[in-house]
């Protein structure tokens, strides 16, 4: 659910290793069975190629566990996962914290671990996919960022509040605990978790999450 701002991420950079290969190629040549003397000897490509290696592995051991249940979902399923297996692992681009003049910085991956958190502090909620960008199409080195979460709620949450809970958690995350300034932030509720409900989950439009608007 979308909040009533919007904000347009910029296209992801691409992230390069130290050696100076992008690390998306490294991955796609590996997945591909492309052979390369310079990433069996690289000291940064290798055990990059390796780690993606043991995720493909547990993807492909969670895929054939499910087979006789989902035949013919199966190798979509094991597609889709690896989708966010590249996605997540990616350290991502560098964000602003603090004022326009400061320089200081944070890695996107580490900014959506925390916001991914701070969801979850929230009884009845599972935080999934968070991506985080510079807001506007500008791409201003040091503007305000854009947040777009994917959650999964227990059913008995009242689905905007929810949203608007998430939301708040996650400003006040960025205010208080990085410095990092938020323009917009977009809730995208995904599923209904089979949970029991949150034992302290308002119904009656009461917000007790300790944030305040913004």
């Amino acid at each position: 659910m979308p909040s009533d701002g919007t904000w347009e991420a910029t296209a992801p950079e691409e992230e390069r290793l130290p050696c100076g290969r992008g690390l998306a190629d490294v991955w796609e040549a590996g997945e591909a069975g492309d052979t390369d003397p310079h990433v069996a000897d690289c000291p940064y490509c290798l055990p990059a190629l390796d780690g993606f290696y043991e995720l493909q592995d547990v993807v492909w051991r969670a895929r054939d566990a499910q087979l006789s249940a989902w035949p013919s979902d199966a190798s979509a399923l094991s597609a889709r996962i690896m989708d966010v297996v590249r996605l997540e692992l990616r350290p991502g681009r560098t964000l602003p914290l603090g004022e326009a003049e400061e320089d200081a910085w944070i890695v996107e991956a580490a900014a959506a671990r925390s916001f991914r958190a701070a969801a979850e502090t929230l009884p009845g909620v599972r935080a999934g996919s968070c991506r985080v960008a510079p807001a506007g199409s500008g791409g201003a080195p040091r503007a305000p960022v854009g947040v777009r979460i994917e959650i999964q709620a227990a059913p008995s949450w009242d689905l905007p509040e929810v949203a608007d809970r998430v939301r708040r958690r996650i400003a006040d995350a960025a205010a208080d605990d990085l410095g990092l300034r938020v323009a917009a932030v977009d809730v995208v509720i995904t599923d209904l978790l089979d949970d029991p409900p949150p034992a302290d989950g308002p119904r009656d439009g009461t917000d007790r999450s300790g944030g305040g608007a913004w």
